[in-house]
């Protein structure tokens, strides 16, 4: 018994470095609609919606691709939070993701939904680009040329 315990320990390791913050809408909201001279990409995904898993390396490409034209991604987990242990961290620290990933637990869907945007059905994945008052929503997934294509409207000034 003691060497299987010893087993599950040093098993769950690797995770414990991953550090994510946990916000409920009101905690996100800021991180929406932030003032600076950046252009904001917020990525909606979760380690089950096999087309946001596709797409997820296009953002840690452009993320790293435009880090000097002050592009900032953030990627936001829907994922259950009885997953972060199980899927979120883990999938995270496997392919190493350098964008900031922040998870969102708030069971008011029908609150938050609207209030990111108006049109938006909940499905997965969903962006956001914006910089300053120009805002753009996304209900799709992208290629990289799609993205890159939508980011570059964003950095004309």
């Amino acid at each position: 018994m003691k060497q299987f315990f010893l087993f599950i320990l040093i098993i769950g390791l690797p995770f414990q470095d991953v550090k994510l913050e946990v916000y409920d809408y009101d905690g996100l909201e800021p991180l929406l609609h932030q003032k600076d001279d950046k252009v904001h990409v917020v990525n909606f995904w979760a380690t089950w919606c096999g087309p946001c898993i596709k797409e997820l390396p296009y953002f840690e490409a452009v993320n790293e691709k435009y880090k000097e034209d002050q592009v900032d991604v953030l990627l936001v987990s829907l994922d259950f939070p009885s997953k972060y242990e199980t899927a979120l961290k883990p999938y995270i620290k496997k392919h190493q993701l350098k964008s900031k990933v922040v998870a969102l637990n708030d069971t008011d869907q029908n609150r938050w939904i609207a209030a990111i945007d108006e049109n938006w059905s909940g499905a997965l994945p969903a962006t956001i680009i914006y910089k300053g008052d120009k805002r753009q929503f996304y209900e799709k997934s992208f290629t990289q040329e799609e993205l890159e294509t939508e980011i570059k409207q964003f950095l004309k000034k």
